[in-house]
């Protein structure tokens, strides 16, 4: 995996690039009727959807925390809450989601958020050489060690996953 840069550089991509970190970029056309934007990605990129993460904002006791999921399973609440340290964790609403992180839903990355936000990511990423989380764009996903995006998110790992 080599740095890849003028591709319309995100926030993401910049906070990679100024890291130092290796990655790949891979873009497909995003369909804005897509019911879900992770499996449209995995299904473009032809990659299994349990190496591609979804980013998804949370509120665990009030405060907006930021968990990375397989696409292919939904949030667990509960083991967000706990992972997170709190009692009690739900969905954000999209549009503080969008305020807090500078990116639009479908979207959103872990990398690079206008206010860097608390974040779990989850433990069936590791072992996985690399995952594809969103660049912060629709259509637009890095392919990069699941390790350095937990050092650079400083991401506590734990299961927050549940089959749908």
């Amino acid at each position: 995996m080599g740095k890849r840069s003028g591709t319309g550089g995100t926030p993401a991509i910049v906070a990679l690039e100024r890291a130092g970190v290796p990655f790949s970029l891979h873009s497909y056309e995003s369909q804005p009727s897509a019911a879900s934007y992770g499996e449209e990605a995995a299904e473009a990129l032809g990659v299994p959807p349990e190496r591609v993460f979804k980013t998804l904002v949370a509120e665990v006791d009030g405060a907006l925390t930021v968990a990375v999921v397989p696409v292919s399973h939904s949030l667990d609440l509960k083991g967000l809450a706990l992972a997170a340290g709190g009692k009690r964790a739900a969905m954000a609403d999209p549009a503080a989601a969008e305020r807090a992180t500078g990116y639009v839903r479908g979207g959103i990355s872990p990398l690079g958020q206008r206010r860097r936000l608390p974040t779990v990511l989850d433990d069936s990423a590791l072992p996985h050489a690399t995952i594809y989380i969103s660049a912060g764009r629709r259509g637009l996903e890095v392919e990069l060690a699941p390790g350095e995006l937990a050092s650079l998110t400083s991401a506590a790992i734990a299961p927050v996953r549940r089959e749908r």
